[in-house]
């Protein structure tokens, strides 16, 4: 299970209802195409071996003995493939039909799982022909196949040689109100397998995903689900084929319905993340309290490495940019919580100015405009934002002009005071030479913008809104009570990508005419804290990703770092399979990679006294929520393991 990847496949076989021989020939046919994919878990639909709709065929002797048959030369056809199968057959003993779910592998029956909940509600009353496994008293002990079998009220679950643990319900468990996989889960399994035969019927289908996507999430599991399609009888009903897999409400792959051939949906599931987002999440390790279930372990398999070549999940290149069918909604959202958490800041203070410092770059942008939704909000008069742009010695033209074009256009008060000769004198008052462009010459500027917003929020009876990001936070790329410090940080849990995302939005959705053009300007301007003086031409001479790496790498090292606790390896592996070496080389990932790790570790006091700031998405850095760190803890495990990539 390299980097805690396991491959799982649905297949949706085409059947003939009752002939066994050529159902068994169509999933050894799937078979080989999953093994050739390096397939760990392959799913059949409920009933595969004879189909779903045989109606009183199953009171057939004849069937239910040519059903044993076919589950004896599966298990032949397999013993020297490396993969395990469930797939569903009728089974008959002690005077019950039992719908039950085989697990094959390497020639010998792992288990079997016998169906809890029987619908009685559609044209097919499997009550008719079936029995629960709550009519199971005791424990039966079965001759089938040639193996011998313990057919048991409780499901078991199966654990692969490399430690996946798998429980496994049919159709019909999924939807009762008590699904049989939730005791599984709590019980400790990392995936569930479906067996099912739905029917198709108008909307269910969305109910349907929604209803795998809510327990996979719920549980916090990996789902694969594989429903009948075609070739089971249309009587009075038809099946669509649903081949799904889900991990923790997210889809990973699905099927076409409605398709003649058969169809294989391959995909990986993150074993390592689910296992991890239960350890965060005290509710179901609250849960888990009591739970057990029998476990039953799988023969032992050759590892299945992971390869770039092998390796078919989509990694997202920006997982903080939320990615839905209603940007609109998710925007709002977004800015709904900001200037929610703003409005509360100034109602608790009664406080109708705030102070802004607006530098025409992208982090103060949003800023200002999350400040603009709040006045509108609460019904304030946005002349009570105050908008201070203070010019320094590296301020260009272009970022100067965009902030004053961007206040106007907001119509909120613009407020100009340069800085330049008062960190002249200051650096003469610590006997600081200013032709020596160090830190001290840096954040001298920082800090001289935070005392006149700081004193200015003073003189106003406002307070000072800050602008750094969460981006920024995680770098340390920030003043030390200098453009670190404020009164309340809006954007302290957005990341640069998103920020740059959110901006593109307002400009393309919101507004029109000079302020489009503002943002989009804004947009497109380098990121620079504009400390240093600009190059003979006026152009931005200090550019932010030259020195600390591209704020997209970041980003992405953030987000699978901070919010599933990913090691360095694995990091780097989805890294390079999100870019694909289109815009950046191995070599420039590790480097970059190392650059985070350093500075992560070592910038964490400034993180430690955070001023308040409303948490957004799923990762924070706040000292008093999210995250909690040793400001001197070491990084040294971090970069070795980064050097031996």
């Amino acid at each position: 299970m390299e980097y805690g990847f396991y491959t799982v496949a649905s297949a949706i076989p085409s059947v003939r209802v009752a002939d066994c021989d050529y159902n068994l020939s169509a999933i050894e046919s799937i078979v080989d195409e999953a093994v050739a994919k390096g397939v760990g878990i392959l799913a059949f639909p409920e009933l595969c071996i004879t189909g779903y709709t045989c109606q009183d065929l199953f009171l057939q002797d004849f069937l239910i003995d040519k059903a044993e048959d076919s589950v004896r030369k599966l298990m032949d056809y397999t013993v020297s493939k490396d993969i395990i199968l469930v797939v569903g057959v009728p089974v008959r003993t002690n005077g019950m039909l039992l719908n039950c779910a085989a697990v094959l592998q390497k020639g010998t029956i792992v288990g079997m799982v016998v169906k809890k909940f029987l619908p009685n509600y559609n044209e097919f009353y499997e009550k008719r022909w079936f029995s629960s496994s709550n009519d199971i008293t005791d424990d039966i002990n079965l001759e089938y196949a040639g193996e011998n079998v313990r057919l048991s009220a409780r499901q078991p679950l199966f654990q692969t040689h490399d430690g996946v643990v798998f429980g496994v319900e049919l159709c019909e468990d999924l939807w009762s109100p008590l699904p049989p996989s939730t005791e599984m889960t709590l019980a400790g399994a990392d995936i569930i397998v479906n067996l099912s035969a739905s029917d198709e019927l108008i909307g269910k289908h969305e109910y349907l995903l929604s209803l795998v996507s809510q327990q996979s999430a719920r549980l916090i599991c990996g789902y694969v689900y594989s429903g009948c399609g075609f070739g089971e009888s249309t009587q009075d009903v038809v099946y669509g084929g649903n081949a799904l897999i889900f991990e923790n409400g997210a889809m990973l792959a699905a099927s076409e319905r409605f398709i003649t051939s058969p169809q294989l949906v391959v995909s990986q599931i993150d074993v390592e993340r689910i296992r991890g987002e239960r350890r965060r999440n005290t509710s179901f390790a609250h849960a888990m309290h009591g739970m057990s279930l029998p476990m039953v372990k799988c023969k032992p398999s050759e590892p299945k490495q992971i390869h770039t070549s092998s390796f078919i999940r989509k990694i997202d290149r920006h997982p903080f940019i939320p990615h839905t069918n209603d940007m609109t909604k998710s925007c709002n959202e977004i800015f709904n919580i900001q200037v929610a958490g703003l409005a509360k800041r100034l109602v608790h203070t009664n406080c109708h100015t705030v102070v802004v410092g607006v530098s025409g770059g992208l982090d103060s942008t949003l800023a200002l405009l999350v400040c603009t939704r709040t006045f509108d909000k609460i019904g304030y008069d946005r002349k009570g934002i105050v908008g201070v742009t203070m010019p320094g010695f590296g301020t260009t033209d272009r970022t100067y002009n965009n902030a004053i074009s961007l206040m106007r256009e907001l119509g909120v008060t613009i407020k100009e005071i340069n800085i330049s000769d008062s960190v002249i004198q200051h650096f003469k008052d610590i006997g600081h030479d200013a032709s020596i462009h160090d830190v001290t010459y840096e954040n001298c500027q920082a800090r001289e913008r935070t005392q006149i917003l700081m004193d200015l929020s003073n003189k106003l009876g406002g307070m000072v809104v800050g602008t750094g990001d969460l981006s920024e936070l995680a770098l340390g790329w920030a003043t030390y009570n200098g453009d670190h410090m404020s009164m309340y940080g809006v954007n302290v849990s957005i990341p640069k990508t998103l920020i740059r995302h959110l901006v593109g939005y307002v400009a393309n959705n919101e507004v029109g005419g000079k302020a489009h053009e503002t943002l989009m300007d804004i947009i497109d301007t380098p990121i620079s804290p504009e400390l240093i003086p600009a190059d003979d031409n006026g152009e931005i001479k200090q550019k932010t990703e030259d020195l600390v790496g591209p704020y997209e790498l970041h980003d992405f090292f953030i987000f699978y770092t901070l919010r599933y606790g990913f090691s360095p390896k694995k990091v780097y592996f989805l890294c390079r399979q999100a870019f694909n070496g289109d815009e950046y080389s191995n070599d420039t990932i590790k480097h970059w990679l190392k650059v985070f790790y350093r500075r992560f570790f070592t910038q964490q006091f400034k993180r430690s006294c955070l001023p308040d700031g409303p948490k957004v998405g799923s990762v924070s850095l706040s000292p008093r929520g999210d995250w909690r760190m040793p400001s001197d803890a070491s990084y040294n495990i971090w970069l070795k393991e980064c050097e031996c990539l």
